[in-house]
């Protein structure tokens, strides 16, 4: 079934190939500026919406131009073969807006996705708190209802473009009136709203040029018409957004780990010692070869894994963890074998690989790490009364 999907229908290709062609001519050269500043691109984030990129994962009725999970995910492995701080920038856009499209009011969709698929606005995804990572059901920002509107207090970190972003769907706890029950629930926070602000914004290992930063929540007056779903709902849509969303991270280790064995393949055919390219060096050979090993399984399952959402067939959620899990181990290793074959070289920031294998760590951290992929995946297997 695996092998079914890899032949990409006609049109994903042909987008492909012309994503392809855009980032390699025009971000390509961009890349080591971009990583050495750590400043957000503006100018790559307005080539690319006026390249219509930022459509792609909205359907049609509401300005979309494609809405399959595949076409989104093809885009997102291209963007980051040559710099996956980009693919982040155009990973959030789905990521930041996945509750809204899954479970928002067709006045809240109106409002604002004809505006994201321009990229006029700038969405981010507001759930990690500092006591709140892997156990997301343990978040301590308080949403309280006052009349026709929320009082939101808190904090979140990690949250990627929370410095930039326009829109914030936003993670709380909301007390039921009758019950007193404390369950989660989703809000859109605008940019400039009363008492909503954004402290630190980190300096990370890799993804430089992709802002992560700190929120802040003062007494935060939302609309009700701003909740996303009905109250106390919000943790269900989050994990429906966190499935879809883990398939996107494995595309973008995809495109990470294919464009570091693209930069190993290259150096070993040009590089000589002892009077011959080091291609043809038993050891090298090995380590290309278990690099595409791991390059082409990554492929099978994220393609595999996004054929099955837009297909929906059940169970998404272990198909998406397996995806997640492998791809980011996989990139890891590809990465750290790509400075393998480049030797001293790989390891300067002269060399893409260096870059690379900084930038594909994060990938077993973001959207629930290794561990939490490997819980939920057993879990899928040996039913949740055994684990």
């Amino acid at each position: 079934m695996v092998g079914l999907y890899l032949e990409l229908p006609d049109d994903v290709q042909d987008i492909k190939k012309n994503i392809k062609k855009l980032v390699d001519n025009k971000l390509a050269p961009r890349t080591r500026e971009i990583d050495e500043s750590d400043e957000f691109a503006w100018d790559i984030r307005k080539l690319l919406a006026k390249q219509g990129v930022f459509s792609l994962p909205f359907p049609e009725e509401y300005g979309g131009v494609d809405g399959r999970w595949l076409t989104f995910c093809v885009v997102i492995e291209e963007i980051a073969r040559v710099n996956a701080a980009v693919s982040m920038s155009v990973g959030c856009t789905a990521l930041g807006t996945g509750a809204l499209c899954f479970a928002g009011t067709e006045e809240q969709k109106r409002k604002y996705i004809p505006r994201l698929v321009t990229g006029e606005l700038i969405p981010a995804f507001g759930l990690t708190e500092p006591n709140a990572g892997s156990d997301a059901s343990g978040l301590k920002t308080k949403a309280v209802r006052q009349g026709d509107e929320y009082v939101i207090n808190g904090s979140k970190c990690f949250i990627t473009q929370g410095n930039i972003a326009d829109i914030v769907t936003v993670a709380a706890k909301t007390t039921d009136s009758e019950t007193g029950k404390k369950s989660i629930s989703l809000f859109i926070v605008e940019k400039g709203t009363p008492g909503f602000s954004y402290g630190t914004v980190e300096k990370k290992m890799g993804l430089h040029g992709s802002p992560t930063a700190e929120l802040i929540f003062e007494d935060v007056r939302v609309p009700a018409i701003n909740r996303i779903g009905a109250e106390g709902e919000g943790f269900k849509i989050l994990m429906r957004t966190l499935d879809r969303s883990r398939i996107m991270v494995g595309a973008q280790c995809l495109g990470i780990a294919q464009g570091a064995l693209d930069e190993a393949v290259k150096y070993a055919r040009t590089r000589e010692q002892f009077g011959q390219p080091i291609s043809k060096f038993q050891g090298v050979q090995f380590l290309l070869a278990e690099m595409q090993t791991l390059v082409e399984a990554s492929r099978h399952l994220v393609y595999d894994a996004a054929n099955r959402w837009d297909q929906k067939i059940e169970p998404i959620t272990q198909f998406a963890s397996i995806t997640k899990l492998f791809c980011s181990e996989a990139c890891v290793k590809v990465t750290d074998k790509a400075v393998q074959v480049l030797g001293g070289y790989g390891y300067m920031r002269e060399y893409n690989v260096e870059r690379m294998m900084r930038d594909a760590k994060h990938a077993t951290l973001v959207e629930g790490t290794s561990q939490i992929q490997k819980l939920i995946i057993a879990r899928g297997l040996l039913g949740k009364e055994y684990v």
